[in-house]
């Protein structure tokens, strides 16, 4: 009887120490393995994203040289092109190409003058001639494409003879927008590794291009950017991650178009066929996949990820080994302490039994408590360490976002600047060849200079205003510094390093904020505030939208308050999500570019340093409204504790 009390008080300790090991797997499974996974496919997605869209401001640079002389010659275009250094800085290239578009009554004439162009090569083209040969109202003929070497196959090639290609150019003709091809085998490449086109088009300078129609009669061809995925990918994603992660691109068809039907080959990028001097794949973890949508040139690329097991993504065992060697001890101890304790009969010895039992369990509950008391500080600095990575996440979108921001004045200022230099050594040339210049010449001359001058001005002035704006979101945000600061400028710097997200996502954003607004608070926690809500907003609010409208609205309340709301016009939230909004790993978006984490930072910066108060309201289909009262002056009180 003695012996199957212990034995059995053994038996329950064994099974709550294998209950508690796999909780503590799963939990791991959840918070450690996720979040890193989480972590990999954010930053494989963004970089990708980052990479085509430097890559595509070069598309507009080219087309802004074809914006000051849309007459652009061989010459120049290699000049243009020499001057970028493609091979050192835009690795990922293939080609840079202009395509003219050609009506078939002009295409003798056309072929004629390219055969007989000086400009880089002595003798001309000779053999040049449009490939393949065929019978249309207008033929787009690849003109000039650098480097030349190596590109010799579509030196004179017809892309309206080509559909993929044809339905590509026709539609960037009618949008104004760049536009890239579905998946490709490159004419120059005999490899077959898959590919694709990028182009923008180029009209003439002073027609009108309000409507379509006035687009088609302006247009005078495309610059373009030729690419092999694989080589971008290569320049994009760190081949050691991809020994733990198998990255998979997808073409998922036009935008306003239909998806490619079922047969079509569509894969644009497998890392698994990538991975060099690693033949054999490890095994997938289960659960651990993700996918996602990445707008390319009016197309959808679709970007699939899957977790492979190994150290990146393993789960620690030795927590494990100590929680199963501690459970086992404590049961047989009980057990021991059962069977020894049973034995005693004597009223002395069970009266000091009672005792012992009371002090023993005494003991376990302090024990117990100390155990817990360890657990949640450990939860709660990794609650914090995460909280910090979030914060270090946002400052991180935010300086790519302003170098995004900051890439295409700098780059529209260098190109017009290039493009004036060569204005004015032809003029130059001119004036010591003939010996004076007509009127005409000379203004036309002088309106061009004008005209590039204003750009670089526009330019410059846009890339000053976002630094500025930038350095004092910045210094805020990881300064944590208290200061008088007004409440419009905070909203209008944060504003201005969400501009390229807020313009791609179409959202028009209406701003009420009074100037007399003054805080002595921290600005930095307020712009964490306004960034996290901004940020909310595109990724939930506007989900699955084409547009959408953001309000930010700002009173005073009495001589101390001010209400702060921002409110949008998307889908909404029903109660069941509107009640966890603020719950620490709570989100809508896991796997997809939500962490959980974004309103419980805002809920502590409102309540904890800006001593202030939040309120959301939401009705499905019509919008959520967030509302902020603030405290316009901290007590010392809070400004120490906050510090």
């Amino acid at each position: 009887m003695v012996r199957g009390r212990g034995y059995l008080a053994f038996f329950v300790g064994i099974c709550l120490t294998a209950w508690t090991c796999y909780f503590v797997l799963e939990e791991q499974q959840k918070l450690q393995v996720r979040a890193s996974f989480q972590h990999d496919t954010e930053k494989v997605a963004r970089d990708t994203q980052n990479r085509l869209q430097i890559y595509f401001d070069t598309l507009h640079g080219m087309k802004g040289l074809y914006a000051v002389d849309d007459s652009i010659d061989r010459l120049h275009f290699h000049r243009f092109i020499e001057e970028l250094k493609v091979e050192r800085r835009y690795p990922g290239f293939q080609a840079l190409q202009f395509v003219r578009m050609v009506p078939e009554a002009q295409l003798p004439a056309f072929v004629e003058r390219v055969r007989r162009d000086t400009a880089l090569a002595p003798d001309g083209y000779p053999g040049f001639h449009v490939h393949p040969a065929n019978r249309r109202a207008v033929h787009y003929i690849i003109e000039y494409t650098e480097p030349l070497k190596g590109n010799e196959n579509a030196f004179g090639l017809d892309l309206s003879a080509l559909p993929p290609h044809l339905k590509a150019l026709e539609l960037g003709r009618d949008s104004g927008e760049i536009v890239a091809t579905e998946r490709i085998t490159l004419v120059q490449d005999a490899s077959g590794e898959p590919g694709f086109v990028a182009r923008a088009p180029v009209y003439r300078n002073g027609m009108p291009l309000d409507t379509t129609a006035q687009r088609r009669e302006a247009l005078v061809g495309f610059v373009a950017i030729v690419f092999r995925v694989n080589t971008l990918m290569r320049e994009v994603i760190d081949s050691a991650l991809l020994q733990h992660l198998h990255v998979r691109i997808e073409d998922g068809g036009f935008q306003n178009g239909k998806p490619p039907g079922p047969g079509v080959d569509t894969l644009l990028y497998d890392s698994d066929g990538r991975v060099e001097g690693h033949q054999e794949r490890a095994d997938a973890v289960p659960g651990l996949t993700a996918s996602t949508v990445m707008p390319v040139g009016q197309r959808n690329w679709i970007i699939k990820f899957e977790g492979r097991s190994g150290g990146r993504y393993g789960r620690s065992q030795l927590p494990v080994v100590l929680i199963a060697v501690v459970g086992v001890i404590i049961s047989a101890l009980i057990a021991l302490l059962l069977v020894a304790n049973r034995r005693e009969s004597d009223a002395r010895h069970g009266l000091e039994f009672s005792l012992k039992e009371l002090e023993l369990q005494k003991n376990n509950v302090e024990m117990a408590r100390n155990d817990l008391a360890r657990v949640v500080a450990t939860l709660k600095q990794a609650q914090s360490n995460l909280q910090t990575s979030e914060k270090m996440a946002s400052l991180g979108a935010l300086v790519a976002g302003v170098a995004h921001e900051l890439n295409t004045p700098i780059g529209n200022s260098l190109l017009t600047a290039s493009a004036l230099g060569d204005m004015v050594r032809d003029f130059e040339r001119r004036l010591r060849e003939d010996g004076g210049l007509k009127r005409s010449a000379l203004e036309a001359h002088l309106n061009d200079a004008r005209k590039a001058c204003d750009i670089m001005n526009n330019s410059l002035t846009r890339a000053a205003d976002l630094i500025t704006s930038f350095k004092q979101v910045a210094v805020d945000q990881a300064s944590g510094q208290r200061r008088r600061f007004r409440l419009d400028e905070v909203v209008h710097d944060t504003l201005a390093t969400y501009a390229a997200q807020l313009r791609r996502a179409a959202c028009a954003v209406t701003v009420d904020v009074p100037p007399d607004i003054v805080f002595d608070s921290y600005p930095g926690s307020l712009s964490q505030v306004i960034s996290n809500l901004i940020g909310n907003a595109l990724l939930h609010g506007f989900d699955g939208r084409e547009s959408g409208a953001l309000a930010i609205i700002a009173r005073r309340e009495g001589e101390d308050l001010a209400m702060l709301q921002l409110r949008d016009n998307g889908i909404g939230m029903t109660d069941v999500v509107l009640h966890k909004i603020f719950d620490p790993f709570f989100t809508t978006k896991m796997g997809q570019g939500g962490s959980g984490l974004g309103m419980n930072i805002v809920y502590n910066i409102v309540t904890g340093v800006l001593k202030g108060t939040i309120r959301v309201e939401s009705v499905p289909a019509e919008g959520t409204s967030v509302t902020l009262v603030l405290p316009l002056w901290l007590p010392e009180e809070a400004a120490v504790q906050a510090a």
